[in-house]
């Protein structure tokens, strides 16, 4: 796999059982480049080691004053130096590839999970783990894709030199193949304490990052009530932990890095120190003291590899299992039912949970007296389970349940727009070029959500797009707008979708009275004869709809229009027109009750 291959037409499946597993998953997908890097890897350390050879014939050939030795000497030497060189350069090539085509692999992975979850991904998940998730914590799993060759090819390195060395001159290369050993595996028993301050590290990283994401996703409502300094002061101890905990841990891998300079400083004054006695008595050459000598402190090289396999492993491991944990998450709790592809979903939008219906081609209003309750039933009647674990009866479209159908297809036919809609970066006519049915066109789009005022000042705003708002860039979320802006070309980006069922929660909280009539009007003309359902407790929105259903305490309690039920519904009067009556509530009807009284009102 190159570069420029990417992104992968598959990313594959991935062993989410645990953070190792999916380590493990993601090391035998990229087989093949692990292979290649290790190779050149092979071939740069024993161009190293391969030196201190060519070094000590040099230096017996001076001393023996042997002209074709030292020439041979030179030609080794030289063959070592390009090997190195060519070692070098395509390791260092694949094994970045190798940090980025993984990157890559999980980076889509998250991005399909979040695209199969949808919004109820920060349900389930913190939205500061997900940003962490796909930012610092892709970067670690891919340090550990890149080191592992490395790591290989220094490990093979130094059995190489311990045999050859022992080959070579038994009576030193014994000494250096029982040290080396040694020095490998000094470092673990430190690696468990080091991987424990490593994890606690990850974690309060992990929380301080959750922390400033939730902060700033709800700075304005801190404004509001004056609560900046309270959040700015966790986030300052959040941030202290995670220093005193970074030091804690550093501190280890120094010691670790300490352990792995003193110790082979240790091993090569040894081997200098009987390397130049078994000089004296003539057992071996200087040639042969040299080289020896040489070749252990080469191996200095392939060991920094087991420190850093073992630094990779130990902050990769623990994002790794986050990211399985994110993976792991799936989008209900059932399986699709067998032929699913063939089913033709069309008809009625019936809520079992609730008893909420919204009779095909009829624009239906939900009033909900609590807004979290109509956020989670929006993403009820999108397909979504109320819980991410419980049992669960699905959506009904015209009788077949919404998570029996392919992914692509339930989201075909019912599009959901949450409260907060967001815009990305990119001009007017990107924005609307979505996915489509072709029967609503963007301009009458835009002229049912009331953009007229939007269209002027993207027309404004240009600079060479000769007035043309469609070709006028959008800053990132629509900053450059204002909430009501933003909120109406979100509408028309919905709209222009044409979709069998539209849901819209809120969709005109941050518009004047005056714009929300007018795009209720726009709203209920262009959707005539499609299901639109919208939840929403604004009399203007209410009345332009076919027929208002009440949810009280998670049940619909009451339906008909939007008069009718302020004439004879107090619960109903309570959350729209803000009012509380004396009389006592009347008891929450049952399912069967509501669809009683649905048959009556037909």
């Amino acid at each position: 796999m190159q570069i420029r291959d990417l992104p992968y037409a598959d990313p594959g499946v991935p062993d989410v059982r645990s953070g190792t597993r999916f380590l493990v998953w993601l090391g035998r997908q990229q087989l093949g480049g692990q292979v290649k890097s290790m190779l050149w890897g092979l071939l740069h350390h024993l161009g190293i080691a391969g030196l201190p050879l060519g070094i000590g014939i040099a230096v017996q050939a001076v001393v023996d004053r042997d002209g074709g030795r030292l020439a041979l000497a030179g030609g080794l030497l030289v063959g070592f130096g390009a090997a190195i060189s060519a070692g070098d350069v395509m390791l260092h090539r694949t094994a970045v590839t190798n940090w980025i085509t993984a990157a890559a692999r999980v980076q889509q992975l998250l991005s399909r999970k979040t695209a199969e979850l949808g919004s109820v991904l920060t349900r389930r998940v913190a939205a500061g783990e997900v940003v962490s998730v796909s930012t610092g914590d892709v970067e670690k799993i891919g340090w550990f894709v890149e080191a592992l060759s490395r790591f290989a090819a220094g490990a093979v390195t130094l059995v190489v030199i311990c045999v050859g060395l022992t080959v070579y001159q038994p009576a030193l290369g014994i000494v250096v193949a029982v040290g080396i050993p040694v020095l490998a595996l000094s470092v673990l028993p430190l690696l468990p304490r080091a991987t424990r301050r490593a994890d606690i590290q990850r974690e309060k990283a992990g929380k301080a990052t959750e922390l400033a994401s939730d902060t700033v996703a709800g700075l304005r409502v801190l404004r509001g009530i004056g609560g900046e300094e309270l959040f700015l002061g966790r986030y300052r101890a959040a941030s202290q932990e995670v220093r005193r905990a970074a030091v804690r841990s550093a501190r280890m891998w120094a010691l670790i890095a300490a352990i792995q300079v003193v110790l082979p400083g240790i091993l090569l004054i040894a081997v200098a120190a009987y390397g130049a006695r078994l000089a004296l008595d003539g057992r071996i050459t200087v040639g042969e003291l040299v080289t020896v000598y040489s070749a252990v402190a080469l191996t200095y090289h392939p060991l920094r590899n087991f420190e850093e396999i073992a630094m990779a492993f130990s902050f990769s491991r623990p994002s790794a299992k986050r990211a399985a944990r994110v993976l792991a998450l799936t989008r209900t709790a059932t399986a699709p039912a067998a032929g699913g592809e063939d089913r033709r979903a069309t008809g009625d939008l019936y809520d079992p949970l609730t008893g909420l219906r919204a009779p095909a081609g009829l624009f239906t209003a939900v009033v909900c007296g609590d807004p979290d309750v109509a956020g989670r039933l929006a993403d009820r009647l999108g397909g979504h389970p109320a819980e991410p674990d419980a049992d669960h009866t699905s959506v009904l479209l015209g009788g077949i349940p919404l998570d029996e159908l392919p992914l692509e297809t339930a989201r075909t036919v019912v599009l959901v727009q949450d409260k907060d809609p967001v815009l990305l970066s990119g001009t007017l006519h990107e924005l609307l070029d979505v996915p489509r049915s072709g029967g609503v066109l963007p301009d009458r789009a835009l002229a049912a959500a009331r953009c007229e005022d939007v269209l002027d000042a993207l027309a404004q705003a240009s600079v060479d797009t000769d007035g043309d708002p469609m070709r006028t860039r959008i800053t990132e979320r629509g900053r450059s707008l204002s909430g009501g802006q933003r909120q109406r070309l979100a509408l028309a980006r919905s709209l222009v979708t044409d979709p069998e069922v539209l849901v819209l929660d809120e969709p005109t909280s941050a518009v004047d009275a005056h714009t929300e009539a007018r795009v209720a009007a726009g709203v209920s003309e262009l959707r005539e004869g499609r299901t639109t359902v919208v939840l929403a407790s604004s009399p203007l929105l209410l009345d332009r709809a076919d027929r208002v259903v009440l949810v009280h305490e998670g049940q619909a309690v009451a339906l008909g229009t939007h008069r009718e039920l302020l004439a004879r519904e107090p619960r109903y009067r309570a959350v729209v027109t803000r009012e509380t009556d004396d009389e006592p509530m009347p008891p929450t009807p049952r399912v069967g009750d509501l669809e009683a009284l649905e048959g009556e009102t037909a």
